[in-house]
């Protein structure tokens, strides 16, 4: 089965990982309600460079490939193997959604782009960015009443 892109990799993660990625999330969000414009602007900025999921898959396999041909060649050639189950579990991933490393990957925290995304917005929406959030009193909103306006 093809999932929809955006929603391929909470879908072959365990609930209550998901769970845990989205309470931190939360947790997060909540935390900058209270913080000035700077420290919001500095949160930004951090999410810019936060590794998502696909990021470290396609690193990980890029490493994993190049080091299964340096051995190939170097070596011995069955270590040719490597690079061709890496490639295969990246295709599985394209796919699917879903390979052998994606839940350890989400077990350590690592979020998905629209994770990241949904964080980065709600920021935005508490630092005034939005105009049709402006009349509202961010500070006396309920951190899921923000995110669930990020919902796209």
């Amino acid at each position: 089965m093809i999932s929809a892109t955006s929603r391929r990799v909470p879908l072959h993660t365990c609930e209550d990982v998901n769970r845990q990625i989205l309470e931190r999330t939360k947790q997060r969000v909540a935390q900058y309600k209270h913080y000035s414009r700077d420290e919001i602007d500095q949160r930004l900025e951090e999410l810019d460079q936060e590794w998502d999921t696909e990021r470290l898959l396609e690193a990980n396999a890029a490493t994993l490939s190049f080091v299964g041909c340096v051995l190939a060649a170097t070596r011995d050639r069955r270590w040719v193997f490597v690079p061709m189950v890496v490639t295969g579990f990246l295709f599985q991933h394209a796919v699917q959604g879903w390979c052998p490393p994606l839940p350890v990957i989400r077990r350590l925290g690592f979020r998905t782009m629209r994770e990241i995304d949904d964080e980065r917005i709600a920021l935005k929406i508490i630092r005034g960015d939005f105009d049709q959030f402006a009349s509202r009193d961010i500070q006396k909103m309920e951190t899921d009443t923000i995110l669930l306006s990020v919902e796209r």
